[in-house]
């Protein structure tokens, strides 16, 4: 094929000339290219790092309920560091995870109390693939924003009624005292 260009075979470089005689043999080429997922989400869902038991350096990452009434403790999974980077605005992270992967989280679940009256805990844990945990993760940005708008507007309409009603009563009050003056 670079002969068939007008080029040299001196002009070709030598990984070009190695993927055409693969790809006359019938070989297909490997790029090795990985599809990562990216994962962002808040700072203060990272919990401080840790040494594990076998000498590993590890991060906790708290993954929050989605459904805003659930009030069970929050799932978490554990992931090292070095994975998580800071954005450029500093409020967030984000990490890059192959998206064929799967992670293990695990969440405290209520097993029962003690005669004393204290709760015992133990933790459920399961393995979800890596784009079920950016959803769980991401789950902030699904949220509806347009109540807060509308409840914007109505603030501030109530904010500029409310001084106009107290002008009006401190110009009453003014007139009446000016009254008695005269």
């Amino acid at each position: 094929m670079a002969e068939t260009s007008g080029l040299k075979p001196a002009d070709v470089p030598d990984f070009v000339k190695d993927a055409e005689e693969a790809m006359a043999r019938g070989e297909t080429l490997d790029s090795g290219a990985v599809e990562e997922i990216t994962i962002k989400f808040g700072k203060g869902l990272v919990g401080n790092p840790f040494t594990s038991k076998s000498g590993k350096e590890l991060v906790e990452v708290k993954i929050p309920n989605v459904d805003e009434n659930d009030r069970t403790p929050w799932a978490s999974f554990v992931i090292s560091p070095k994975m998580i980077h800071d954005n450029k605005f500093g409020k967030g992270v984000w990490m890059k995870l192959v998206s064929d992967e799967t992670i293990r989280i695990g969440k405290p679940v209520l097993e029962g109390q003690t005669p004393e009256g204290k709760n015992i805990w133990k933790r459920d844990y399961r393995e979800i693939p890596v784009t079920e945990l950016k959803a769980m993760l991401e789950a902030y940005k699904n949220k509806d924003r347009s109540s807060v708008l509308g409840n914007l507007e109505e603030k501030k309409e109530t904010a500029v009624k409310q001084p106009k009603a107290k002008n009006k009563a401190k110009e009453a009050e003014k007139s009446k005292t000016a009254e008695a003056y005269l």
